[in-house]
């Protein structure tokens, strides 16, 4: 094999490795309290904004869905993702304004989606590969969110979200973002699970849907490097035949 051969193979290797790696996931927290079951909002969140902002930086000409072309209804909820099409949400109470004095409140000006304790269901009009929310007051008393992601082949991944659980209210109006894309898996629907039902309740704000079109993520260090060497390779063969 030509070291130009060589060189093709290993990048394309090192790029395979990098689409095969999924799903890669953010999680950013800023948690409130004490006093217990504080009904402040959160000033600034700045850990969640990074974590948000490093999702983001992996995708291109996405949408946000900010729940503020929204009336205050209840569900089922037509949501609008630029470039990524549309989706149905069902499940959970709809669409609430304003802060509720018991730790929900929106992260966007006015509006959000509270889904109490019930879980609900996000059903996409096309397939898509990267997703991304802020979550207010989840996990207070306990509770876990988990994201079952069924895709194009009805096969189910779980993601259980690691943020920091609660006690009795304790974490009252804590602002959670979470994010994942996947370069390899397109999914057609999330389910979003309150492992502990009645008594623990979580509100959703701008939530982004990304298409398998819009990822551009960075190959990983180690892709970089292997890549790197195998230009360096072929360098040196073209030096050493000119010679």
């Amino acid at each position: 094999m030509k070291l130009s051969q060589l060189a093709l193979a290993l990048s394309s290797a090192a790029l395979l490795s990098v689409a095969q790696a999924a799903p890669v996931t953010f999680l950013g927290e800023d948690l409130n309290g004490p006093p217990q079951k504080d009904p402040n909002a959160l000033a600034s969140h700045p850990n969640s904004d990074a974590a948000r902002n490093s999702f983001l930086s992996n995708l291109s000409g996405v949408g946000t869905e900010n729940f503020e072309g929204h009336a205050v209804t209840t569900p089922p909820l037509t949501l609008t993702f630029p470039g990524a099409g549309t989706a149905t949400l069902t499940g959970g109470f709809g669409i609430q304004t304003g802060n509720d004095g018991s730790g929900r409140y929106p992260v966007s000006p006015q509006s959000y989606y509270y889904a109490g304790s019930n879980n609900f269901n996000i059903a996409f009009s096309s397939p898509v590969a990267a997703f991304g929310f802020y979550g207010v007051d989840i996990g207070d008393y306990g509770a876990d969110l988990v994201l079952s992601l069924t895709d194009t082949n009805n096969a189910v991944t779980q993601l259980t979200v690691p943020l920091t659980n609660g006690n009795n209210g304790n974490l009252s109006g804590s602002i959670i973002y979470f994010g994942f894309y996947d370069t390899a898996t397109q999914y057609k629907s999330i389910s979003f699970t309150n492992t502990l039902g009645s008594g623990d309740n979580f509100a959703f704000d701008d939530m982004t849907v990304g298409s398998l079109a819009q990822i551009n993520p960075a190959p990983e260090p180690a892709s970089l490097a292997l890549i790197a060497a195998a230009l360096l390779g072929v360098g040196a063969a073209s030096r050493r035949r000119k010679t």
